[in-house]
Parts: C-alpha cells; sequence; structure tokens
C-alpha cells in the first residue's frame, strides 16, 4: 500500500515537472512578443513613415493645388485715344506791294500763300509784305513784328511791335500804309483792318501820317 502511494505520488510529481517543462516554452515566446512586437511596429512605422509621406512630399506626388480660373472682362474697354485731324492747306495767289530801292512809287508783285483758315490767309500775307525775294523790291513792313492777328465778322484785327529801326520818313509811313491796305483790301471778305500797336490803338504808326481805326477801303483812298 505505501509503495503504491510513493509510486503514485512520483508519478503526480513526475507530471508535475513535465507539465512545467511544457509551459516555459510556450510562456518565453508571449515574453519575447510583448518585447519584439512593439519594435517591429515602430520599425514599420518609421519605415512607412519615410517611404510614404517624405517620399511623396520629396517626389512631388502630392495633388496639386486648383488655381483660380481668369474671366474674361465684361467691362467695355475705352475707346483710344484719336488726334485731331490736321486741316488741310489750300494756296492762293496774291498781291503784294513794296517799293522801289528810291522810295518813289508803290510796286505790286505776285506771291503764293498757303492757309488753312483765313486768318492763316491774312497772316501769310503779311509775311509776304516783309519779305519781297527781289533787291528791285523793297519791303516796307520787313523790321515790324506782327504780334497777333485776328479775324471776326470781316474785321481783321492785328496787334504789331514797332522797332526804332523800323522808323520811316513820311513818304515811306505813307507808302507803308497804303502797301499794307492794298495787300489786306484785295480780300472781298475783309472790310476792315484795326491797326493796334503794342495792343493800342495810336494816332500815328510813325509820326507823320494820320492813322484810321479802323482802316476801311474808304478812308484809305481804295
Amino acid at each position: 500500500m505505501n509503495k503504491k502511494l510513493t509510486q503514485a505520488g512520483i508519478a503526480a510529481l513526475l507530471l508535475l515537472v513535465i507539465a512545467g517543462c511544457g509551459e516555459k516554452p510556450t510562456a518565453a515566446p508571449a515574453e519575447n512578443a510583448g518585447v519584439t512586437d512593439p519594435a517591429v511596429v515602430n520599425g514599420s512605422a518609421g519605415s512607412d513613415a519615410g517611404n510614404g509621406s517624405a517620399g511623396n512630399t520629396g517626389s512631388g506626388n502630392a495633388p496639386a493645388t486648383a488655381q483660380p480660373s481668369v474671366q474674361p472682362s465684361t467691362e467695355p474697354s475705352a475707346p483710344a485715344a484719336t488726334e485731331a485731324p490736321v486741316p488741310e492747306k489750300q494756296s492762293e495767289s496774291i498781291k503784294v506791294y513794296y517799293t522801289d530801292p528810291e522810295q518813289l512809287e508803290l510796286v505790286a508783285s505776285e506771291a503764293t500763300v498757303a492757309f488753312a483758315d483765313q486768318a492763316e490767309k491774312y497772316t501769310e500775307a503779311f509775311k509776304a509784305l516783309q519779305n519781297s525775294g527781289q533787291e528791285s523790291l523793297v519791303p516796307l513792313w520787313s523790321k515790324i513784328e506782327l504780334k497777333s492777328l485776328e479775324f471776326k465778322d470781316g474785321l481783321i484785327t492785328m496787334d504789331i511791335h514797332k522797332p526804332q529801326e523800323a522808323q520811316l520818313g513820311a513818304g515811306g509811313e505813307a507808302m507803308a500804309i497804303s502797301a499794307l491796305a492794298q495787300t489786306l483790301f484785295q480780300f472781298t471778305e475783309v472790310q476792315s483792318v484795326e491797326l493796334l500797336v503794342d495792343g493800342e490803338q495810336v494816332e500815328s504808326l510813325m509820326g507823320h501820317v494820320d492813322l484810321e481805326h479802323p482802316m476801311t477801303r474808304e478812308n484809305s483812298g481804295l
């Protein structure tokens, strides 16, 4: 009886020993898995981070940002600035009056003037009085400056400046006024001429002959 109990105890002890030896191999992997698995997971996350988001950023595979579309403007464009048309000039042959080298009489000569309007025509006629282009024809207005000229309702208003070197004697002054009158009154639309000196009416152009205000065909003897 005691022998059987002893054998049964030994058998039970062996079973415990065997059971204990059998559990250790299964317990060890669990402990190792608890330590190793996080390392594997962490390594995998690091690898994914290196090959995933960082790799995508470097390779430029990120989705492109949508650009706003440009809509055509519906506002009307400003009209282009246009230059005013330049009036076309016309030309006309006129008579201009000078004197001979001895200042004995007035001599008529022809000249051609180019102009865009009437005021310019009379201005060019006065310029022709200042230069004959011939030695045998002496201009009586060559040294007198025309400051301005206007034409309105048949009246020419002209403002001149007369320097001292433009002074003439009585005969020269009379011929100068007559040359101006005959040159300007050849235009039928001109009814009168108001001659001012530095913007003012004067009794005489050069101190010898009375100056009418305004001059007309009648008081100029034409």
